[in-house]
């Protein structure tokens, strides 16, 4: 495979998320030339796509869109969307990361964002940035804010009519685009590539009672929340109707070592009672009840927001339901012991469930990069109390959920705390060679 040269930077960032993008501008900032690869046609990661953040429930897109915005503008960052590492090796120079670029089969130097090539698609498919629970056309922009603002082709639902080409003002569509192999070379890098949700939980242990479209994951009820989401309002996906009951199990598929998840993925029990909280604010009539094994406040007034959601009438049950049956209207049928009463097995049926699944890494970079990863699949931090931005690699740091679940405060510390390890390595070696460079001069005189 042969790849093409491209161009020199001082730091590259693996992962565009909130992680990486702070990484990124606390770099630039101190005027170091930066590359974001991102995996994604956006950058945003997964905190663009959320309603609120907890405690503060404040809007994430508010705080995330500015960001994007700060990153796409920066004279000294370059943005590298529907890109994956294929290999990263190191030299006397620094690291060499050989890049696969996928086709978007839209030429984003000349796309202008116009939509018109949406507005003509005739076709319609799945919404996977609205979490499936939606549909889009077979071209589209991501959604309204995504960074860069171009049409992206899905190859698989397009039938190849031609109505996109024909109504693209500037003649950007290419339906013969490919993948590129690009070269990016650089000093050091930071890994900050977020998380994936354990999705096939529920089917895999429930089997045939959770293919119920009122069985959802955290993230697709975020959607549901958010003002841009899919309903703009709050409705359960199998009818359209307002639910009058909601469940939040927690723990689904985390502390589980049956699904190689013995870990607690830390940050469920905060955003299912935010999301609690959103609910009985959005339909005050409709009972909210959150199952948990634990609850773990863990941050800064967190136990609060915990007492608060009780107070306004949040119910919370200990206990481990499982997925009995569907009930009339595709209602949820949940078992679970009281534990806290006489200890029998209760039936109690929900308009919807909401599971919050176990987080997992996104990716793994132990064989592109040769990273130590954790029994846990997370990347290892060799000194996590002292320095957590350190890797087992010189050169290479890491930020955010890449090595382990946390909230979007602590991703954002590490984010900057990830720059800060990686501007002093470049100040390092950049004085190493001064030197080298004067010894040599002065044995030349």
């Amino acid at each position: 495979m042969s790849f093409n040269v491209s161009e020199s930077f001082d730091v590259i960032v693996f992962g565009g998320g909130i992680a990486g993008m702070q990484s990124a501008l606390d770099l630039a900032d101190q005027d170091y030339k930066v590359a974001i690869i991102e995996k994604d046609a956006s950058i945003g990661g997964k905190m663009v796509r959320l309603d609120k953040v907890f405690p503060t429930l404040d809007c994430a897109s508010c705080i995330t869109t500015p960001k994007m915005a700060s990153v796409a503008h920066h004279r000294n960052i370059s943005i590298f969307t529907l890109c994956e590492l294929a290999k990263l090796e190191k030299d006397d120079a620094g690291f060499r990361a050989k890049i696969i670029r996928k086709p978007r089969y839209v030429n984003q130097e000349t796309c202008i964002g116009c939509r018109q090539c949406e507005y003509a698609c005739p076709v319609m498919a799945p919404d996977n940035d609205q979490m499936g629970l939606t549909a889009r056309k077979a071209i589209y922009i991501p959604f309204t804010n995504a960074i860069p603002q171009v049409a992206l082709l899905d190859t698989e639902s397009c039938v190849l009519c031609g109505r996109c080409e024909k109504v693209c003002p500037t003649n950007a569509v290419n339906y013969y685009d490919r993948e590129e192999y690009i070269d990016l070379s650089a000093k050091a890098c930071i890994v900050s590539t977020g998380y994936q949700l354990l999705t096939d939980f529920a089917t895999r242990v429930y089997g045939e009672p959770a293919q119920n479209p009122n069985i959802i994951d955290a993230l697709q009820l975020e959607r549901i929340l958010a003002p841009t989401g899919p309903y703009m309002e709050m409705l359960r996906p199998g009818d359209g109707k307002e639910p009058e009951s909601v469940a939040f199990i927690q723990c689904a598929g985390s502390r589980d070592q049956t699904n190689g998840v013995g870990y607690c993925s830390r940050v469920c029990c905060m955003y299912a009672i935010k999301n609690a909280l959103l609910i009985q604010q959005e339909l005050p009539e409709t009972k909210v009840t959150i199952f948990y094994i634990d609850m773990r406040a863990f941050g800064k007034n967190y136990e609060q927001f915990f007492q608060n959601a009780k107070a306004k009438g949040i119910r919370f049950v200990k206990a481990k339901p499982v997925i009995h049956s569907r009930g009339e209207n595709d209602s949820v049928i949940l078992r679970y012991e009281d534990q806290e009463g006489d200890g029998r097995n209760i039936l109690e049926e929900f308009d919807m469930a909401v599971m919050s699944l176990a987080i997992l890494p996104a990716w793994n970079p132990s064989e592109t990069m040769d990273l130590p990863v954790a029994e846990d699949n997370f990347l290892k931090a060799p000194f996590p109390k002292m320095a957590p931005a350190l890797t087992g690699r010189e050169g290479i740091f890491m930020a955010g959920v890449v090595s382990g679940p946390k909230d979007i405060v602590d991703s954002i510390v590490e984010a900057g705390a990830a720059a800060m390890e990686a501007s002093n390595y470049l100040k390092a070696i950049d004085a190493l060679r001064a030197a080298r460079s004067t010894r040599i001069v002065a044995s030349n005189i």
